[in-house]
């Protein structure tokens, strides 16, 4: 079924063929893109979501290696270099170990860059949530339940970075401070980005959500 509606939208998509008017004007066709024509505005307001969500998670990395200058030191990297670095890897690479990733951060013998480990398991954990593609079409199933169950375990990892310490009380990572909130309110953007993208799709997919609530009793990553 899938082919037929491709091949479809590629026939549609070649023709350019001009409309001759009576008085013999031509009027050229619009020349479509196939990836035009094949986009949902679900589609195009997923893509939307995701761009708005990979700027707020390199925007939280960026504020902690400048909150955390010895992480990034321990890369021997310039901060745009370590970014690109990050983002080129944790937003195409898909793992199943994604929680594991973010967990290391908060290892007390962990030795490496650690907003590195933060970051690439908060930013699988959003990719997993548009199945680690970054364009949309007509035939994609976004899974509703799936992109809910992502901002509940952002809000765990907002959680970790907030109360994670080590033995001497120290927080493994700088971030909040009653004087600078920004990290929680980045944090806080994207689950809000989120959470409306889930119930959008859901909306739309005319599917329900298990709607579940994180808790200081029960702070637990869920299922993606």
């Amino acid at each position: 079924m899938k082919s037929a509606v491709v091949a479809s939208l590629l026939l549609c998509a070649c023709s350019n063929t001009p409309i001759i008017q009576k008085n013999g004007n031509v009027i050229p066709q619009k020349d479509y893109q196939l990836s035009n024509i094949a986009k949902s505005s679900l589609d195009t307001v997923a893509e939307f979501h995701q761009q708005a969500a990979i700027k707020h998670l390199h925007d939280l990395a960026e504020k902690l290696y400048k909150r955390n200058p010895r992480e990034l030191r321990k890369s021997g990297l310039d901060l745009t270099t370590r970014l690109n670095q990050l983002f080129a890897q944790a937003t195409t690479q898909q793992s199943s170990q994604t929680i594991d990733i973010l967990m290391k951060a908060f290892q007390t013998d962990y030795a490496d860059d650690r907003v590195y480990a933060y970051m690439q398991g908060l930013i699988g954990i959003v990719m997993s949530s548009y199945n680690y593609q970054t364009e949309f079409y007509a035939f994609d199933q976004l899974d509703a339940q799936k992109i809910y169950n992502s901002a509940r375990n952002i809000e765990v990892a907002a959680w970790k970075l907030n109360s994670s310490k080590d033995a001497n009380g120290m927080p493994y990572l700088i971030a909040n401070t009653p004087d600078n909130l920004s990290f929680e309110r980045e944090l806080g953007k994207l689950i809000a980005d989120q959470d409306t993208l889930a119930f959008i799709v859901a909306d739309r997919t005319n599917r329900s959500i298990n709607w579940l609530a994180q808790t200081a009793g029960r702070m637990v990553f869920l299922p993606f």
